[in-house]
């Protein structure tokens, strides 16, 4: 909580700093939840009390089980697991393109965490995850940041199911993941607790982590895929009816140049969805 409250700027850091990108959006589901006006209605609420709620928003509340009735429903007579609904609802509401969520599983339910879930598929942001929840870890997140409480920290790639299978080759029969074990040791001359530069981490192979990614994982990353072989084919093929029709050299040179780059995307995405796939049929998911 102390980290994603850093990363949005609520408290200062107490070395180093924080840099935020000028596009950045950010939206912040936190364990306190913003204020709610009991007397306003759900739909005012999404939308504002002097418009009407467009498309995005009236799709966001039926998918967060805000039906026609319910959005006319005063915020007062929502529970209290309804109204964690709604603020987790005002903050997607917000078209962040980054998305923080400190303990969802909290006080969702099963449902609203469903529902989440499959908003995330599709979603195109990023999104950074504070949770004990290990099925939401494996739903939601592709890499696992290990933190040891003491200034170090350390990558688990594959997500927390990477993270439990390097615990278990470092640890045979080991049941519980341990921080230290994830952790490169410091390099001579650095204090103990001091995070570790990322050159000298990669100086140490016994330290490696094996990329192993979770059925779930791996099929969101094959949606997310095949997604952006579909632009980058119509990316291409709009450069290649745009330079059908061109005339003059100059114009030709450029069309010319970005369609070779273009294809050489098109290929990389292409070749990374074909990675995917068999993965995924390695794996013996259906």
């Amino acid at each position: 909580s102390t980290l994603l409250d850093i990363v949005a700027s609520r408290l200062k850091p107490s070395a180093g700093m924080v840099e935020t990108g000028p596009t950045v959006r950010l939206g912040y589901y936190d364990q306190t939840g913003r204020d709610l006006d009991p007397a306003q209605r759900v739909r005012d609420a999404v939308a504002g009390p002097q418009r009407q709620p467009n498309w995005m928003q009236a799709r966001l509340m039926e998918r967060f089980w805000f039906d026609t009735d319910a959005q006319w429903a005063p915020v007062g007579t929502l529970s209290g697991g309804e109204q964690r609904r709604l603020q987790l609802l005002l903050v997607l509401a917000g078209l962040p393109n980054v998305l923080l969520l400190d303990e969802p599983s909290n006080d969702l339910d099963l449902d609203t965490l469903r529902a989440l879930e499959d908003h995330l598929d599709a979603w195109p942001g990023t999104v950074v995850v504070v949770s004990h929840d290990r099925a939401l870890l494996e739903r939601t997140v592709e890499d696992v940041l290990v933190l040891d409480g003491q200034g170090r920290g350390a990558l688990a790639p594959g997500g927390y199911a990477g993270y439990v299978a390097a615990r278990m080759s470092v640890v045979p029969g080991g049941s519980a993941p341990s921080v230290g074990d994830l952790l490169p040791e410091p390099s001579p001359g650095q204090a103990p607790g001091r995070a570790v530069d990322p050159e000298v981490r990669s100086q140490a192979p016994s330290r490696s982590v094996a990329k192993v990614r979770s059925p779930s994982t791996l099929r969101r990353l094959l949606g997310r895929a095949e997604r952006e072989l579909a632009e980058a084919g119509e990316a291409r093929d709009r450069l290649v009816t745009s330079l059908s029709g061109a005339a003059d050299h100059t114009t030709l040179s450029q069309l010319s140049g970005s369609l070779a780059d273009a294809e050489a995307h098109l290929l990389q995405v292409e070749e990374r969805w074909l990675a995917l796939a068999e993965q995924l049929d390695g794996d013996g998911s259906p």
